[in-house]
Formats: structure tokens, C-alpha cells, sequence
């Protein structure tokens, strides 16, 4: 048996991208993940940004929403593809390998935001005639 199965938990490190190839629309997501390590007796910081790709209708437009900064949970399979960058002058670049993540799951982090101040004074009064 064979599993191919990547989860991530990061921060975007900018808004999802829409994009469409060969009449396919797909979403990217740039996602930053953060490890560190003790050498010399100093914690050494490490960043890792990984390219995420979303497929399919319902998720691809879920993805589209996200911003910038979302603390995110990413699930899906690692994935590589070979591209051949444009030419350069008289010399063609050779092939490159690029890996991403093809995502089948996406988990919302964050907290959800604060409501306004007039409907946080409404709950509060609603709280306080409900103890009464």
C-alpha cells in the first residue's frame, strides 16, 4: 500500500491567487510554515514557504476568499511537475522541478472576528436580562 499525505498548519503569506490554464481555473495559496532548532546554544529560526494548489469548484472558490496573514490548516498530496522557464538571450534554461501541494482539505485557524460594538453592547444586555 502506498500514502502520499501532506498536512501543513501555516500563515498565507499573501491573498489566494486565482488562475486559469487550458481552460481550468485553480487557486494558489502561498503558505509559510516556521521550525527552529538549538545550535550553539541559540534557537536558529527557520521559514519554509510552500506552493499550494486548489482544484474544484466549491473548494477552489472557498480558497479564493482567503487573505493574506489566514492561519491555515492544509491537507493534500505532495506533488512535483517539471516546467522549462523562458528562454533567456540565445540560451535556453534547462528544465526546472517545482513541488507543491495539491490541496484536498482546508481548516480555517483563526478566531473568528469580533463583532461590532453595537452588537457586542446588544449581547451584553441580552446576557445581563438572562442572568436577572
Amino acid at each position: 500500500m502506498y500514502q502520499n499525505k501532506v498536512t501543513l498548519i501555516g500563515f498565507l503569506g499573501n491573498d489566494a491567487e486565482v488562475r486559469s490554464n487550458d481552460n481550468r481555473s485553480f487557486t494558489t495559496l502561498s503558505l509559510a510554515t516556521k521550525s527552529s532548532y538549538k545550535k550553539d546554544g541559540k534557537y536558529v529560526s527557520h521559514t519554509e514557504w510552500h506552493r499550494c494548489v486548489v482544484f474544484g469548484k466549491k473548494l477552489g472558490d472557498f480558497a479564493a476568499t482567503l487573505k493574506k496573514g489566514a492561519h491555515l490548516q492544509v491537507e493534500g498530496e505532495l506533488r512535483s511537475r517539471e516546467y522549462q522557464p523562458a528562454k533567456v538571450g540565445k540560451k535556453q534554461p534547462e528544465k526546472k522541478t517545482i513541488w507543491e501541494i495539491r490541496v484536498d482539505s482546508i481548516l480555517k485557524l483563526d478566531r473568528a472576528e469580533k463583532s461590532g460594538p453595537e452588537e457586542q453592547n446588544a449581547a451584553d444586555e441580552a446576557h445581563e436580562e438572562a442572568a436577572a
